[in-house]
């Protein structure tokens, strides 16, 4: 239950206790040690409280009142099980003393996990007292929540956790783990012990990378990432060139907590920055997770205009790299309650969070939604027992795969907080993903070249992913959903643009990645490349739908190079005669042009031009072959 709810009811408890006239003794010595406790009790005086109510116990073995304010000294110190055993006695005394004990008392069961006996507490107090909606109203949600823990227990997932090792984990606190697309890089943030001065800590990022022993020895981020103030709570962008994270209680952050960014160019990253508005704000902004191509965020505030506590916003940034207004996510996702530890997979599509109010097993648990085509969140549902317990399951996050998930437990207290690996089961998986990796140079030169990704779906023209290559190293990363048909494009300044193509249908693994790198040719008299991505209807010059966004390209080339003019070049396989191949490839030239004439492009700078088969640039004796010889080339004329 919502803690906060949780001392509104410890308050309405203590006054209705203390306002019960006459007490349920006959005992003045029990009634003034009552008295004693319930005003030690009000002043948070807890041990001191424990011992008057005790004694008045001892006087008169049957004062219900002293069981009952007794339970909640208990429950306010966290020892849930004595809380729940004077409970017991407290309403067995009199069951229509205090009705909404039994609710109370049935949240309390939950918490220690006796799930079958809260469900009778929920159920006692419907029975005893539906007068009071409210209260009502909580005693079925917890008949829910005690059922569907209930049934959990009894059908649990497959879940078979494995520490990450000493490398990784230390007697200290180790936890919010974040991963790479291509699994090389593990960020995580340590709770680290001052040698000089045990009663210090702070959190700082360590790094790990992927070796063929397992996990190489976490090292410390250094600075400008970790300083002598706090940072946690981060996120790696797919390619490992973006950070995240969260810092609180800074001089010159917006609110309670901020969300800053890093960059990496080369083996170096920049000082860090606050996120800044629109994002930021007076409130509480934290735990931030970025999508595949770092351009999409993630993040738990409790802004005004949320649905409760914490709840989940997400902002885009545009094509000029501002962040757009943050949008909440909707009631399918954020309740009254917190909602916190957003993780999206970089699928774009599969999300996993916290909640400590939807139906779940007792305190926040982990859940996963998925966006539909409408761009809707929906089948929000509970990753069930064991991942869930009675306690608090915060921050979980899925490998680019899909078939790995990585979280924080405490599950052995001599060495505090690990994290930990577990398989996850196929049904909360996301959408496999595997990437494409290499680097990006000039053809002529070799040099390494910064130049701007996009990758697109030809099945809709949605940009999948957008990102840069490293400005030092021309090192690029790009994650790629499978089952779609890519058009891939790669542009910068001075240079003619870079086609490609590729689809990934069927079973492809992670561990089979596209491995390219790009050659960029400079805008020079006679250069040509290949448009791989406009297609026509077989045996015919007439344009196919998804030709569109790769012509557009060409349009938007055309447009931020008026000086240039260009050839379009058709050209075939040698199946059927030849004459018949040379028209085809004439017209299929003429159809491009007329597209790019239509589109604002002056005619005076396009010629086309058919080659029948005549220039080939691979066989024509294999399928495969074939396929690369029909094509349609843009050179640069003058």
């Amino acid at each position: 239950m919502n803690r906060i709810l949780i001392i509104i009811l410890i308050s309405i408890l203590s006054i209705s206790l203390s306002a019960q006239k006459p007490y349920k003794t006959s005992s003045e010595k029990a009634i003034r040690f009552y008295n004693e406790g319930l005003s030690n009790y009000n002043l948070k005086n807890y041990p001191t409280a424990e011992e008057y109510l005790k004694a008045a116990i001892k006087t008169d073995e049957k004062f219900q009142n002293a069981y009952l304010v007794l339970a909640e000294v208990y429950w306010e110190q966290g020892k849930y099980k004595p809380a729940v055993d004077y409970y017991n006695i407290g309403l067995d005394l009199d069951p229509t003393f205090y009705p909404l004990g039994f609710v109370n008392k049935g949240n309390l069961e939950i918490k220690i996990a006796s799930y079958d006996d809260a469900l009778k507490s929920f159920q006692k107090y419907i029975e005893l007292d539906t007068s009071n909606n409210k209260y009502t109203n909580q005693a079925r949600r917890g008949i829910k929540q005690a059922g569907f823990a209930i049934w959990a227990m009894k059908h649990p997932v497959d879940y078979e956790p494995i520490n990450l090792g000493p490398n990784i984990n230390t007697r200290d606190d180790e936890y919010w783990p974040s991963l790479s697309a291509d699994e090389q890089t593990l960020v995580f943030t340590r709770l680290v012990h001052n040698p000089d001065n045990p009663q210090h800590v702070q959190e700082d990022f360590f790094f790990s990378t992927k070796t063929e022993q397992g996990w190489s020895l976490a090292r410390d981020a250094g600075y400008p990432l970790n300083t002598p103030d706090n940072e946690g709570a981060q996120s790696i962008s797919a390619n490992g060139k973006l950070m995240v994270y969260t810092v609180c209680n800074r001089e010159g952050i917006f609110g309670r907590c901020d969300i800053y960014y890093s960059t990496k160019k080369g083996d170096n990253w920049s000082f860090p920055k606050n996120i800044g508005a629109p994002i930021n704000t007076a409130a509480k902004e934290t735990q931030p997770s970025l999508s595949a191509d770092g351009r999409t965020i993630y993040f738990a505030s409790d802004r005004p205009g949320g649905k409760g506590g914490l709840d989940i916003w997400t902002s885009h940034q545009n094509d000029e790299g501002i962040w757009q207004n943050p949008v909440n996510l909707g009631d399918s996702i954020n309740t009254p309650g917190d909602e916190m530890s957003p993780f999206i997979h970089q699928d774009g599509k599969t999300l996993y969070f916290s909640s400590n109010y939807l139906i779940g097993m007792g305190g926040s648990d982990i859940f996963i939604a998925r966006l539909n085509e409408k761009g809707n969140w929906e089948h929000v549902e509970n990753l069930g027992y064991p991942i869930n317990t009675n306690g608090d399951e915060v921050g979980l996050i899925v490998n680019a795969q899909g078939d790995k998930a990585y979280f924080s437990s405490n599950r052995n207290k001599d060495f505090g907080k690990d994290i930990f690996e577990f398989t996850l089961y196929k049904k909360a998986r996301p959408e496999e993903v595997s990437y494409m990796k290499g680097i990006v140079y000039d053809e002529i030169t070799r040099q390494r070249l910064e130049a701007k990704f996009e990758l697109y779906d030809l099945k809709n023209g949605i940009l999948v992913s957008q990102s840069s290559s490293d400005l030092e190293t021309g090192e690029f990363l790009l994650c790629l959903p499978t089952n779609r048909n890519y058009m891939l494009n790669v542009e910068r300044d001075g240079y003619l643009f870079y086609s490609d193509n590729f689809a990934l249908q069927g079973v492809f693994h992670i561990d089979q990645p596209f491995l390219k790198d790009v050659p960029m040719k400079q805008i020079i008299a006679g250069e040509k490349i290949v448009l791989y991505n406009i297609f026509y209807e077989t045996d015919s010059y007439a344009l196919k739908l998804e030709s569109k966004y790769e012509l557009d390209k060409v349009v938007q080339f055309m447009k931020a190079n008026p000086t240039i003019h260009i050839e379009i070049g058709g050209h075939t396989d040698n199946v059927g005669a030849q004459t018949y191949n040379q028209i085809l490839s004439e017209n299929r030239a003429r159809s491009v042009v007329k597209y790019l004439t239509d589109h604002g492009i002056n005619a005076t700078r396009l010629t086309s031009k058919g080659y029948g088969f005549s220039v080939p640039i691979d066989t024509n004796e294999t399928s495969e072959g074939r396929a690369k010889n029909r094509r349609t080339e843009l050179m640069v004329t003058n």
